[in-house]
């Protein structure tokens, strides 16, 4: 297994991290996020069931601004916009998705796999892990072996999917990633997905050149 850490995203220190931004999504397809603004108190619920349910609501709200924020950002990046205020008119209608996942991790289940490697199908999932039983491993793709995400309180996980690699016509990396079992307890986690259009999508013209030719279509 690789060792060291993803790349951390300072959501507050734009412009400056827009080259760090663009590379890590390239080379990972995936990155931490600090400073993000979601309060630790909206996100210390994560424990809690499916009756809080206006929490919730609360909560799913502000990590979808959270999402459009980044892919503003990441469309800034490649240059498909000029400023990350402009990503209203692309994402604006993009379907998105909330999902509260628990596992039901025993001692007997230590070691094993409590999610296969996969890579998502939408266009990227914000991650807010559980703190305290870890397990989620991303694929380093220079080596092909699997680097530990370990808990970071406060912060959040950003996996960008197939649809991001389409749309960006293959220049980001769609990351692959698993859950394995840590710790013989329950495990939570909250995934909120933005998805992608309604319509197919395809790359933006800007990307798509002699040297790019148009990489697919979902």
């Amino acid at each position: 297994m690789s060792e060291g850490g993803i790349p951390t995203i300072d959501i507050e220190d734009f412009p400056a991290q827009m080259g760090k931004l663009r590379e890590a999504c390239e080379k990972w397809g995936c990155f931490r996020l600090v400073n993000h603004k979601i309060p630790l108190t909206l996100m210390s619920w994560i424990e809690m069931g499916v009756e809080c349910r206006e929490i919730i609501k609360v909560y799913a709200k502000a990590v979808h601004g959270v999402g459009m924020e980044i892919a503003g950002k990441l469309a800034e990046s490649l240059g498909i916009i000029s400023s990350s205020g402009e990503s209203e008119e692309i994402f604006r209608d993009w379907a998105c998705q909330f999902r509260i996942n628990k596992y039901n991790f025993t001692p007997e289940t230590v070691g094993l796999s409590g999610v296969q490697m996969h890579t998502d199908s939408g266009f990227l999932t914000i991650l807010q892990d559980d703190e305290n039983n870890g397990g989620l491993e991303v694929m380093d793709n220079s080596t092909g072996e699997f680097l530990s995400v370990e808990p970071l309180p406060g912060s959040l996980v950003v996996n960008l999917g197939d649809m991001a690699a389409v749309w960006s016509n293959g220049r980001v990396s769609n990351v692959k990633h698993r859950v394995q079992c840590k710790k013989g307890e329950v495990r939570a986690s909250i995934a909120s997905f933005v998805l992608g259009p309604k319509e197919r999508v395809e790359a933006p013209t800007q990307l798509v050149d002699s040297e790019h030719p148009r990489y697919m279509r979902l």
